[in-house]
């Protein structure tokens, strides 16, 4: 046990790396090290596992570094480069829990569960016949997910039915889409929202500006709120597409000087004429901080949200197993006009629970290309800050899945009102079933009629209906309605823009878009 100890703490410090004086001192913790392994492993009351032992010595150790210095162990590290991969193996689904019910939100078309007639709004009550309400949404995917080529088994509880359904389905590639959603806002402005940052993210996103083009968009708005980054390269493509060759886009640093290197935009005669504007809030971190500096720093663009989550340190992968690795920092990541955004993570728990906090010293101060002051040491903080804020009572009927289970119930006449509508694809070439009816074309508008047909579902199904409550949140409540609405009846990207249209960053950045413009004159 102590062996393994030591070799893996010497390859995740890197002893190659260290000069004579700090590589004694090192042997000397590594002895200590040793004689504390060899204590526990004699004498300890029962037997320990030594691979338990081992792995908690590096979560021990790398906390003491950093906090993105982190330990990858078989679990994670599969769930890592899924992410970085952008595909998994698994049934294809969507799902979410809501309250103690594991909701299929959709499954994904051309998938194994699809074919098998999965549908949205069904609850996954048990796997391989284990009850699902004691798990979270990452245990359910984590059963959910395995080798490609096995089985897994699922019962599913759906309204209508009085039994349950019983399938046992073959996991497949399924993919992880970097850039789920992009569309034009209206006329000549697109927008595109960029997940996170994996190997498939700058092939997604050429396809998706290529797509939006040929609709007409002369503008873009892109969305990289609640990105929490991801590989390096994909954000410096994406910056690339906006910055003229030659452009800084990032700077790295480190203590080995191996690390150090400068990234420029290499590729012109893409975008660099178009007016943008990226959106971040506290969610956008790392590699998304790296487009933000980017475009910001060299005046090409507005940045509009809420200050970033902070985070200028770089990662790199060692591994320490086939399933095994340590993501360690190596270096600072500095933006174009110099500035370092790492947030002071001092105090760990208020960085990790990010409770922005008055810095104790002024912040950094910087210039763009054309003079604007911006500031370092804290993440990117916008042109204009806009926050986004949701009521507590909006979030609790989230949480009990009320928003999605009506619009679904709506969706195929199960609720009073909805009897009185045809939507697209119904009654098609049979003028008596529409007849007399209101019918859905090209969007959903939630007025004063279907709130009254969504309290009485709430009051129907003893969910959280308070009056008072509900009038002061009847704006966010619309805004939620009219995206599960337009999801249930055309898509989950139709829903995205429906809720987008009516979010107050959004209109901002259509508001200042003019102003963005002129950067490019």
């Amino acid at each position: 046990m102590k062996k393994k100890i030591l070799f893996v703490l010497i390859l995740v410090v890197g002893l190659v790396h260290l000069g004579a004086r700090d590589e004694e001192i090192w042997d000397q913790s590594l002895e200590k090290l040793a004689s504390m392994a060899a204590i526990v492993e004699q004498n300890y009351y029962k037997h320990i596992d030594p691979d338990k032992m081992m792995q908690e010595s590096i979560r021990g150790m790398l906390q003491t570094l950093d906090p993105h210095s982190y330990f990858l162990d078989p679990d994670n590290f599969s769930r890592t480069f899924e992410e970085q991969k952008g595909k998994y193996y698994g049934i294809g689904t969507q799902i979410q829990k809501q309250e103690d019910r594991l909701v299929v939100i959709s499954p994904i078309e051309g998938g194994p569960s699809w074919r098998l007639g999965v549908q949205s709004g069904d609850v996954i009550t048990h796997i391989n016949g284990e009850s699902t309400k004691p798990i979270s949404s990452q245990d359910a995917v984590d059963k959910l997910r395995g080798p490609k080529g096995t089985k897994v088994n699922i019962t599913i509880a759906r309204e209508g039915l009085e039994r349950p359904l019983e399938l046992t389905i073959t996991r497949e590639e399924i993919p992880l889409y970097s850039v789920p959603y992009a569309f034009l806002l209206q006329e000549g402005v697109g927008y595109i929202f960029i997940r996170n940052f994996a190997e498939n993210t700058t092939e997604e996103f050429e396809q998706k500006m290529e797509s939006l083009a040929k609709q007409g968009m002369k503008s873009l708005i892109l969305d990289l709120r609640g990105n929490p980054g991801g590989a390096l390269f994909p954000a410096i493509d994406v910056s690339d597409e906006f910055l003229a060759k030659g452009s800084r886009i990032v700077s790295v640093k480190g203590r080995n000087r191996t690390y150090d290197r400068d990234y420029f935009a290499e590729r012109d005669n893409q975008y660099e004429k178009m007016p943008v504007i990226v959106l971040i809030n506290q969610g956008s971190a790392s590699a998304s901080e790296i487009v933000a500096g980017a475009i910001m720093d060299h005046d090409r663009g507005l940045i509009i949200g809420e200050d970033s989550w902070g985070k200028g340190l770089v990662q790199t992968m060692f591994r320490l197993a086939p399933n095994m690795a340590v993501a360690l920092t190596v270096a600072k990541y500095y933006t174009p006009s110099g500035r370092c955004i790492q947030r002071d993570y001092s105090r760990f728990d208020d960085y990790i629970l990010d409770n922005k906090i008055t810095p104790d010293k002024p912040r950094e101060v910087k210039y763009t290309d054309k003079g604007r002051k911006v500031l370092g040491e804290g993440g990117i903080t916008p042109d204009y800050e806009v926050k986004f804020e949701l009521q507590i009572y909006t979030a609790q009927l989230r949480f009990q899945g009320a928003f999605f289970t009506f619009a679904r119930k709506f969706h195929v006449h199960q609720t009073p009102l909805s009897k009185n509508f045809v939507f697209p694809q119904e009654g098609q070439g049979q003028p008596s079933v529409s007849q007399g009816k209101i019918q859905i074309g090209k969007s959903f508008i939630v007025d004063a009629v279907v709130l009254e047909d969504f309290k009485e579902f709430l009051v129907a199904n003893k969910l959280n209906y308070d009056p008072k409550k509900f009038k002061e949140a009847e704006g966010e409540i619309k805004r939620e309605l009219e995206r599960e609405m337009a999801s249930a009846i055309w898509s989950l990207e139709e829903g995205w823009r429906a809720y987008e249209l009516n979010d107050q960053v959004i209109l901002k950045a259509l508001q200042v878009m003019p102003e963005a413009a002129k950067f490019i004159n």
